[in-house]
């Protein structure tokens, strides 16, 4: 017993001392899981919040991340958010090796209730971020050995109801891994894989509203690993994995993280 005591409490291997990570909407859920593994394994991270009147609750969120670390306010459903994250990061740190794009926003509303401006906004952040936040980072990675992760969805593959345009943009996601797995890693010496939760306990997950609750509560009691949500830090640690020297021949993967809900 007293060897397996040890053995949790053995500190985590430094294993990305050196590195500079980039996590696109982490000062919660997620993300802010993300930068908090990352900074675990020994790299230098870059926390983002989207409004100036964030910026208190980000700096108290991230009082437990255990090593260096900046926030930066960007809104990256702008046009202009994506480049300002990586300037920051590229400012204080000089460099990106890491980029997981991780922010985004969900609406889940009848099909019938979803609008043009809930289609602009999810487009916008989900989609367009993504594309141009990793545009942005694309001359800051090193020669070899970046590593570009996005956060997906199951719902990219398995949709449920409510979820017409949430989902849909998460899929452009999924299609935006496939092709920059093929295309990018010949010219930047990276690799491009994604991850895919599940319902997750987040703060955000919580405000989705007691309508999609009680659509998805038949699937959460379905999840052959176990009948409840995932946790952040699960979803943390693969996306962790997919950062590591050692998973340089794993591109173009989408790990399915979500207890076995959806198979692929």
């Amino acid at each position: 017993m007293s060897a397996q005591i040890d053995a949790m409490a053995a500190p985590v291997a430094k294993t990305l001392a050196g590195k500079v990570a980039v996590i696109s909407g982490s000062s919660t859920g997620i993300g802010l899981a993300i930068a908090t593994e990352l900074s675990s394994r020994g790299a230098k991270v870059v926390i983002n919040y989207p409004f100036p009147s964030l910026a208190a609750e980000a700096k108290e969120n991230a009082a437990d991340i255990p090593g260096p670390y900046i926030a930066v306010e960007a809104d990256l459903s702008t046009v202009d958010g994506p480049k300002r994250l990586i300037q920051e990061a590229v400012r204080e740190y000089g460099k990106v090796d890491i980029l997981v794009n991780n922010a985004a926003v969900a609406i889940n509303l009848p099909f019938e209730e979803q609008t043009v401006e809930m289609f602009d906004s999810l487009v916008n952040l989900n989609g367009r971020g993504t594309f141009l936040l990793t545009q942005a980072v694309l001359p800051h990675l090193p020669t070899t050995g970046g590593r570009i992760v996005n956060i997906c969805s199951v719902s990219s593959r398995g949709p449920p109801p409510l979820q017409t345009i949430y989902a849909g943009t998460k899929g452009m996601v999924d299609s935006f891994t496939r092709c920059w797995a093929k295309e990018l890693p010949p010219k930047y010496g990276c690799t491009v894989n994604a991850v895919s939760p599940g319902p997750t306990a987040t703060q955000g997950f919580a405000a989705a509203g007691e309508e999609a609750m009680k659509v998805l509560a038949p699937t959460i009691e379905a999840t052959p690993a176990a009948k409840r949500m995932g946790k952040p830090e699960e979803i943390a640690y693969a996306a962790a994995f997919l950062c590591e020297d050692r998973a340089s021949w794993v591109n173009g993967e989408h790990m399915l993280v979500n207890g076995g809900l959806f198979i692929d």
